[in-house]
């Protein structure tokens, strides 16, 4: 736990004492603006424009040839990435493909995991997750020839929070399959990962995790966990730019298996370009890639990791805490008398990056933070998510978010806001 204490000298204290604040000038941060937006989109980093010039000059002056530059190294970016990405999820790097998005990850892993038999067939999942997960679930059960009302079995949360152990309760002998996130976009809980596994395992159901709001926020080791496979994006947290490119896991064990959504970048690489009509699996991570990599998209993330390879994820998250925990501080102190609440949990080790806040009024209100500079977003019906992100926000930016929050209850310049939901919140 920490001291903290209210006022701006106190802030100016943490900034001070804080060995990651050096980081913050290896982003570009706009002039005025308080960012708390890490948990939706990253900041550009310089390290990230620095690897996307470096790929946009070698195809400037390399055309084709790109592909045999360097050593093979953009025809094989994914496995070049993947080693960056390892450290970050406890992984092997063979065992990681960065490719696709989130949403066509869940297609891969799905159609190659779930393989459903008269008596075992059911998709166990919790219903508060994104929803891009249930959609990708159920048009997969319906591939299989199953309706989503029977093959997809949920697990009902209590005021947006799910209990592990109605989780395992629920993981009767007819689930073939159970898809959780580790931590919930909304309410930044984050789940008991391998409590969960350990018990979908003892009753030989296949288990995967959404790691999308975990990954670059929290320290993840999947191979403790021995989970089946698991997706994540690298937009959010590891600051990989707009629609970056995604990434899955296969646990090793199961290199053997066939993706579900076999393509000509899932060939072994010795015999791709022979071109020949039958598939030829690549029987580890890069094997469940599809088409041809997406370089542009994936160059900033390269910049990026080698960010987090330096400073070390314990870091990251020792910090990221800190940050949370000064907000929730603050709100208790200066917000909860104006109607305010926190959504979130406050045990450091269940809650993830960012800061649920709730309030009644709350889409107004944010609103009425982005009109003062200040960038959150807003999740129905009534939480503002708060992301100070540890690789680039300051102590003095969260004091400053909680005095403007403060000054617009109090000047009620909420009130001039319409509550009509623009198309992206």
């Amino acid at each position: 736990m920490y001291e903290f204490k209210d006022g701006l000298e106190f802030s100016k204290f943490l900034d001070n004492n804080d060995p990651l604040g050096y980081l913050r000038q290896r982003f570009y941060i706009r002039k005025n603006t308080i960012y708390m937006c890490g948990n939706s989109l990253g900041l550009l980093s310089k390290d990230a424009e620095d690897t996307t010039v470096d790929v946009i000059e070698k195809w400037k002056n390399e055309g084709v040839q790109i592909w045999n530059a360097d050593d093979n190294k953009y025809y094989l970016y994914s496995s070049r990435i993947a080693k960056l990405m390892a450290p970050l999820v406890g992984a092997d790097d063979d065992e990681i493909a960065i490719v696709g998005s989130t949403t066509v990850n869940i297609h891969q892993v799905i159609s190659t995991f779930y393989k459903p038999t008269k008596d075992r067939y059911k998709i166990l999942l919790d219903d508060i997750n994104f929803p891009t997960d249930r959609y990708a679930i159920e048009s997969q059960v319906i591939l299989k020839g199953y309706s989503p009302e029977d093959a997809v079995k949920t697990v009902k949360s209590v005021n947006n929070f799910l209990d592990e152990d109605d989780v395992i309760e629920a993981m009767t002998d007819d689930v073939a399959v159970v898809f959780l996130p580790t931590v919930y976009y909304r309410t930044a809980q984050i789940i008991h990962m391998k409590k969960i596994t350990d018990a979908a395992k003892e009753r030989g159901i296949i288990v995967g995790w959404d790691l999308c709001h975990a990954v670059g926020a929290l320290e993840v080791d999947l191979k403790s966990i021995d989970a089946d496979f698991a997706v994540w994006c690298t937009y959010k947290y590891l600051n990989g730019g707009p629609g970056s490119c995604a990434a899955l896991y296969i646990n090793r064990k199961h290199f053997q298996l066939l993706p579900g959504l076999a393509g000509w970048f899932g060939n072994k690489a010795e015999t791709q370009f022979l071109l020949r009509q039958k598939f030829d699996h690549r029987k580890d991570g890069s094997g469940w890639q599809i088409g041809t990599p997406h370089i542009l998209s994936m160059a900033a993330l390269e910049g990026s990791l080698k960010m987090f390879i330096d400073i070390g994820m314990e870091t990251i998250r020792h910090k990221s805490l800190k940050l949370t925990g000064y907000l929730m501080y603050l709100i208790d102190t200066k917000l909860i008398q104006h109607g305010f609440s926190v959504g979130n949990l406050r045990e450091d080790s269940r809650r993830g990056g960012h800061v649920c806040l709730k309030h009644e009024d709350g889409y107004r209100i944010s609103l009425a933070l982005k009109g003062r500079g200040v960038v959150p977003d807003f999740r129905d019906p009534n939480v503002i998510r708060l992301a100070p992100v540890a690789l680039y926000t300051s102590y003095g930016e969260v004091y400053s978010v909680v005095d403007i929050l403060l000054d617009i209850m109090k000047t009620e310049s909420y009130k001039k806001f319409s509550c009509k939901r623009n198309v992206v919140v």
